[in-house]
């Protein structure tokens, strides 16, 4: 399984990036090499956010980005003006977005995906999750480790190439999506700092000496053993001075005959 894992992992990493920019996200090239430098995962899709205008179809009732003309797009901050001259163009039915940081990253095991999506939760990306897959009659397991947040934007802007809006509302949509994509960033840095701390702590765990098993034959030491058989003598010795004693006090005090103590204190007396 390991080697199958590290054989998908070189042809990964070795294809060429098919996305529409080309290209790891300046924003999150950090992450995506801190992952692939581990043996225990590889990346193989990302985004670090960004701020789309979309152009769809006005036959389409739903604006699918495979099917529609892209009027703008950002990784970073945008402003008024960029949304306005984006939609000034739209023909179809406009939809600006807001979409969070994503992360796709297989792992090599169950434990490692669960590392993984435990930091991804602690750093605020909620709607993370784990993944199995299977690979014809063959079970590949592959534990695929999705990072999403929940915070995003989708408004329509247009429809059929008319504004719906006020340049006002526009300025409003700015602000907003650019106070998602502040978030956004303080999140990516924060898983990054997460997984940093994660990798060093189980990397720490793993190369910790365990201590030998205990044998369930090994005696106690010697001092113990002297310890607690001085404990049982000077138990003994009480119980024989208690029975003595109390013997004395029934002779002295009893009916009859009581020089020959009975059987049962005579046998008491040893023990």
């Amino acid at each position: 399984m390991e080697k199958r894992f590290s054989q998908r992992k070189q042809q990964c990493l070795n294809k060429l990036d098919v996305s529409k920019k080309g290209s790891v996200d300046e924003g999150i090239q950090h992450v995506v090499c801190l992952l692939n430098r581990r043996e225990e995962y590889f990346t193989t899709s990302s985004c670090s956010g960004r701020v789309i205008l979309i152009d769809g179809s006005p036959e389409r009732s739903h604006v699918q980005k495979k099917n529609c003309v892209w009027l703008f797009v950002t990784h970073h901050k945008c402003t008024s003006d960029d949304l306005i001259c984006g939609v000034a163009r739209s023909t179809g039915n406009s939809v600006l977005k807001f979409e969070p940081f994503v992360l796709h990253v297989q792992c090599r095991n169950l434990e490692n995906a669960q590392l993984m999506h435990s930091v991804a939760v602690d750093s605020g990306f909620r709607n993370s999750g784990l993944t199995v897959g299977k690979t014809g009659k063959i079970i590949t397991v592959r534990f695929e480790t999705a990072v999403r947040s929940t915070h995003g934007l989708e408004v329509p802007l247009t429809h059929e190439g008319k504004l719906l809006v006020e340049h006002e509302y526009i300025h409003f949509l700015t602000q907003t999506a650019n106070q998602m994509m502040e978030e956004n960033i303080r999140r990516i840095h924060r898983f990054y700092q997460n997984l940093q701390s994660a990798l060093l702590t189980d990397k720490l765990q793993k190369l910790q000496i365990p201590d030998p098993p205990c044998s369930q034959g090994l005696q106690d030491p010697p001092h113990t053993q002297e310890i607690e058989q001085e404990e049982r003598n000077k138990t003994s010795v009480y119980k024989w001075r208690r029975k003595r004693e109390q013997h004395q006090t029934d002779c002295y005090h009893g009916d009859g005959d009581s020089s020959v103590p009975e059987l049962e204190d005579c046998l008491d007396l040893f023990s």
